[in-house]
């Protein structure tokens, strides 16, 4: 380097037993094959000086064919350049030598965080170095567009740590890719509907398979057509986290779609074997209730038989199925009355076994009992000497418990005999009904049942909520009706 006039710094190292080893078992090749066991690093003051220098490095040694890397024209996605060559040395032993400047050299040890670099206290931009703020957002926006997290890491890792090669499309553009890349890689490189449609590859003119890895400098032409969609066996083909999460992707949705039509339809048996219809508004209901997103995803769950078609009916219509036990006495229903002392039910929260409630003392009448949340608890807050901590008896109460309903149904023929039929199902008793409104597309109407308990009551409601002719339905309370 003297000689030629290049000023620049040498670094020299020699590889530990450990790495030599790791290269061996991960490049499967001997002891003698390995290139790198000494290496020398020159840092230099320019680009020119770079490639001076590697003149001057092939004239006094001979250059391994195979073994040069120009990665100052052609540099890493992650920002890295550098020039990388193998000589043969004294006794024909094999040595790398890295060319680069140092901003170059930044980049490499550094990476992204080479981007704020200081010259004497003074902040001084690297040139080379990769914008970090675009390279985050490029992967905020890859991340958040990403149906699985762990194929988004897997494909950012393999973009990240794996060797590059470049490849060419017929009009001349460069497309990186892994070392160990496919025809099919470099499809879904172009666009996912290119490689989702790939029937076959050209590679430099001639048909090759697709599991043909690739090298520097081929050209690759993608063939085409309408209505093809990834087989399963191409995720063991690809080589790259984008190809595999495009596969991945694909494959969900033509299982979603054909599990859905499954589930559809063994939904359907299910309810004509109890006599209901399977509408759109029962599948939402049952999701809801099963913690699903959609009807869509409970219908691919069955399909894929992940859950039962008879749970949705349990869901819905529990009470179908019918129940057993020795129902307690409607008179003891509540614990911790003194004796002979007595009890109702507030009118205004009608409270029902299975809630929290609370009991308040009247001289001569017993004790009133109001769900724990009841508006109307609020007023007796300075008598607190009149309240008795109660709660309901354990066990099957009898259906004497009436609730409110507020329920607005479509004004068509049927509608209202096929709810009052629907309660029946349910093993309630319609006590009272009163129209409140009345339009010509609807009806609204206060409906009070009598009802075991709450599981009774979310059962009904479930059943009523699934019917696709009522509009909106919810418990009525009468702060009013207070006491």
């Amino acid at each position: 380097l003297e000689k030629a006039g290049i000023e620049a710094k040498v670094f020299g190292r020699a590889k530990k037993p450990y790495s030599i080893w790791r290269k061996m078992e991960e490049k499967k090749m001997g002891f003698s094959r390995l290139s790198d066991i000494h290496g020398f690093r020159l840092i230099v003051g320019s680009d020119a000086d770079c490639y001076a220098a590697l003149g001057a490095v092939h004239r006094r040694w001979r250059a391994v064919p195979g073994r040069f890397k120009d990665y100052i024209s052609q540099p890493k996605s992650n920002g890295y350049r550098s020039i990388h060559t193998t000589v043969s040395g004294r006794d024909a032993k094999r040595v790398e030598i890295q060319i680069r400047t140092r901003e170059m050299h930044e980049v490499a040890e550094a990476g992204v965080a080479a981007h704020w670099s200081y010259r004497d206290g003074v902040p001084s931009e690297n040139p080379f170095a990769v914008d970090p703020a675009k390279w985050i957002a490029s992967l905020s926006e890859r991340f958040e567009s990403a149906d699985d997290h762990d194929e988004f890491l897997e494909h950012v890792k393999m973009e990240m740590y794996a060797d590059k090669v470049f490849c060419f499309t017929p009009r001349g553009d460069v497309v990186k890719l892994p070392r160990g890349a496919t025809p099919l890689d470099f499809a879904y490189a172009i666009h996912t509907r290119m490689g989702d449609s790939c029937v076959g590859a050209k590679v430099d003119g001639v048909r090759a398979p697709l599991w043909t890895r690739l090298r520097n400098g081929q050209s690759v032409e993608i063939m085409t057509a309408r209505g093809q969609r990834p087989p399963g066996t191409w995720i063991d083909i690809v080589a790259t986290g984008r190809a595999k999460a495009a596969i991945r992707r694909s494959l969900r949705e033509e299982n979603r779609e054909r599990f859905q039509k499954l589930g559809r339809e063994l939904v359907r048996v299910a309810f004509d074997r109890v006599g209901k219809r399977p509408t759109e508004k029962a599948f939402t209901t049952a999701a809801k209730q099963l913690g699903l997103e959609s009807g869509r995803e409970l219908l691919v769950r069955i399909g894929a038989a992940e859950i039962a078609a008879r749970e949705v009916i349990r869901t819905l219509y529990p009470d179908l199925e019918g129940r057993s036990g020795e129902e307690i006495d409607a008179a003891r229903a509540v614990v911790g009355l003194r004796p002979r002392q007595t009890f109702r039910r507030a009118a205004c929260c009608q409270p029902v076994p299975g809630e929290r409630i609370v009991g308040i003392a009247y001289r001569g009448k017993g004790v009133l009992i109001h769900a724990i949340d009841c508006e109307t608890l609020a007023e007796m807050e300075e008598n607190s000497s009149r309240w008795v901590d109660l709660h309901w008896q354990e066990g099957r109460h009898p259906p004497v418990h009436s609730v409110s309903l507020d329920v607005t149904i479509a004004n068509d023929s049927g509608v209202l005999g096929r709810i009052c039929t629907l309660i029946g199902e349910q093993q309630a008793n319609i006590s009272d009904l009163v129209f409140i409104d009345r339009k010509p597309d609807f009806y609204r109407l206060i409906i009070d049942v009598e009802l075991r308990d709450t599981g009774h009551l979310h059962a009904m409601m479930l059943a009523l909520e699934a019917d696709s002719d009522v509009a909106s339905l919810s418990r009525h309370r009468d702060p009013e009706r207070k006491p």
